[in-house]
């Protein structure tokens, strides 16, 4: 059963979240840190980032561009989390049964969100031509509640009084278990469809030797740094056999090693890629956005 403090804490959570995508954009409102946050607060810290991780990459490829609405993950990490972790559901079937059809419904309040804050929109052009400032500043902090109350309401309506109705739910695909199976099926794939959508937008053509590289720097560190975690094992089962009076300590801590490296390779492509773009940009005026393979490039995202 979810507690009165975590509903609070993670309905305030949800309200800052979307503001803070909005204006400060620390990342507080990715779907990975939704799981960190909400797993943090339930207890369970591995259930979390299971699901906010599947749910951010089931998402790279996903992006809005004007004033467009996309799937709400976030949210849906949240209340995913909570009630896998309350009520004992399989994170793969929450986030097929509950994060994928919450991210979807909530679309509909973020386009409700967007259609209030207009009000203040247009109170804060009046007090432009009235030339107050204090009014100004006002109602431009007054839009934020439209978009905080437009994530806080259906999360805290849904830990509030949904836990009956998802449980329900639940005990009913449980019962079907080919159906159980299905959903689990889907939610694991989810990732691989994120990186589908990501695939399909970038322009892997003109840079498919970067994908090479980078699929077998982790094929290669995977394996190296599987052999050295077993490595380690190996060695730690021999020290535990010696005597306990034994002045030898050994601690295995080798794992998820191979995620190191591709990281640092990763931070080093990037910087060699700013590099590069801050000499092109230096070199050349402004140039079409679009190659001839019609390509997204990276100014347009």
């Amino acid at each position: 059963m979810i507690q009165w403090w975590q509903i609070l804490l993670l309905t305030l959570y949800s309200a800052y979240q979307i503001c803070d995508e909005l204006t400060i954009v620390s990342s507080a409102g990715s779907p990975v840190f939704a799981g960190f946050i909400t797993g943090l607060i339930m207890g369970d810290l591995t259930t979390g980032l299971f699901i906010g991780g599947s749910l951010q990459l089931f998402v790279l490829g996903v992006g809005t561009f004007g004033g467009a609405s996309r799937i709400d993950a976030t949210s849906g990490a949240v209340l995913a989390t909570a009630f896998s972790v309350a009520q004992g559901i399989k994170p793969e079937l929450a986030i097929a049964t509950i994060a994928v059809p919450v991210a979807t419904l909530l679309t509909y309040f973020d386009i409700l969100g967007r259609m209030t804050t207009t009000y203040f929109a247009h109170r804060v052009d009046a007090a432009i031509e009235r030339f107050d400032y204090k009014g100004i500043e006002r109602n431009y902090l007054l839009g934020a509640l439209p978009w905080a109350l437009s994530r806080a309401l259906p999360v805290f309506l849904a830990l509030a009084f949904g836990g009956t109705f998802v449980q329900a739910i639940v005990d009913g695909v449980a019962g079907v278990k080919w159906l159980a199976a299905g959903l689990t099926l889907a939610g694991r794939m989810l990732p691989g469809l994120g990186f589908a959508i990501l695939l399909r937008y970038l322009p892997v053509k003109r840079n498919l030797h970067y994908l090479a590289l980078g699929f077998g720097l982790t094929a290669m560190l995977t394996v190296l740094y599987s052999n050295i975690q077993t490595l380690g094992g190996a060695v730690s089962s021999i020290v535990g056999t010696l005597p306990k009076d034994a002045a030898i300590t050994f601690a295995n801590n080798f794992k998820s090693l191979s995620m190191i490296g591709v990281a640092i390779f990763g931070i080093f492509l990037a910087v060699q890629h700013f590099k590069y773009s801050q000499r092109t940009v230096a070199a050349a005026p402004a140039a079409s956005t679009k190659s001839e393979s019609e390509e997204i490039e990276d100014d347009e995202l």
